[in-house]
């Protein structure tokens, strides 16, 4: 029996070793193809690095690769020679600041509310929130309506108005229902705590995950706004960076354009190299952050993404 059973064991031993075998390959395989993606997603950032050191004309010319070609740093001092740089760095940091604050705040707390079986009228509320991403009233009752409320060329138009997103109430509301038990709500109404005070010290500690995700999509969207500073703001030391930074490069297009000879090729080269510098200024500061909420980010997306 010792001798026949020998054979079935080896035979065993051989299949998982092919088994074992065939997942190796395949996880190599895996991990080609994510390194091919990978390099997909990651080169044009990495190019507009490089191509931000590097001499227009060698960019132009498709010399720039892998690493700069006729090192400058003529883009960036061109760039940062405007002093309402800095004051656009103020404005859209204290924009960015505020008004994720207050996104966060009345963002969470609707999508707190509808998430709830006993709010009167739950399904009809919500219809209306989901109605307003598909039709709005349009650009011109909107700055109306600005106008009338006295919030035109202030603070409060950058921060307050457009505060209320419909898609993360919905992310948000999702991720309440699947991952807070309603035990929890029973359990704090028998120790006599309230709506309030269950939600403050309940429920919002339980949601770091979600709150650190809208927190970056909320955050993301006003550092890289600027059309509404381009419509409702006429002050320009109220302008955002990203709008002072349009308003730059438009005007050294322009000068480029005008004239000929030497100082026109000059204004030119200044405004091909402004181009990528502008891009690594705008945005470095945020992608700053995300580190931070790395470790919450995938399981708040993936956790308010179920469906109901």
């Amino acid at each position: 029996m010792g001798v026949l059973q020998q054979p079935a064991a080896q035979e065993k031993i051989g299949k998982i070793k092919n088994n074992r075998s065939s997942d190796t390959v395949m996880e190599a395989i895996m991990y080609i193809i994510a390194a091919v993606f990978l390099l997909i997603l990651i080169y044009p950032l990495f190019f507009i690095i490089i191509a931000s050191f590097s001499d227009p004309s060698a960019v132009a010319g498709g010399q720039v690769w892998l690493f700069p070609k006729g090192f400058t740093l003529d883009g960036y001092k061109e760039l940062l020679r405007h002093e309402n740089i800095w004051i656009g760095y103020r404005n859209t940091i204290l924009y960015t600041v505020v008004g994720t604050v207050i996104g966060l705040a009345v963002n969470i707390s609707a999508a707190y509310a509808l998430s709830r079986k006993d709010l009167v009228g739950r399904k009809y509320i919500s219809l209306f929130f989901i109605f307003t991403m598909f039709f709005n009233g349009g650009l011109i009752p909107t700055f109306l309506t600005i106008r009338d409320f006295h919030m035109y060329n202030t603070f409060l138009v950058m921060v307050l108005p457009f505060s209320v997103g419909v898609y993360n109430i919905i992310v948000a509301r999702t991720f309440f229902q699947t991952s807070i038990p309603g035990d929890l709500w029973e359990a704090a109404q028998i120790d006599g705590c309230g709506n309030l005070r269950y939600f403050a010290k309940v429920v919002l500690p339980l949601s770091k995950a979600i709150i650190a995700v809208l927190g970056l999509w909320i955050a993301v969207g006003y550092w890289n706004s600027y059309f509404n500073a381009l419509i409702y703001l006429k002050n320009p030391n109220m302008y955002p960076l990203q709008l002072i930074l349009r308003n730059i490069l438009i005007t050294n297009q322009m000068q480029s354009g005008i004239g000929t000879g030497e100082a026109a090729q000059i204004a030119l080269r200044l405004a091909n190299m402004m181009r990528y510098s502008v891009i690594i200024v705008a945005t470095v500061p945020i992608m700053c952050v995300y580190p931070f909420v790395q470790k919450y980010f995938n399981q708040g997306v993936m956790i308010g993404a179920v469906k109901e």
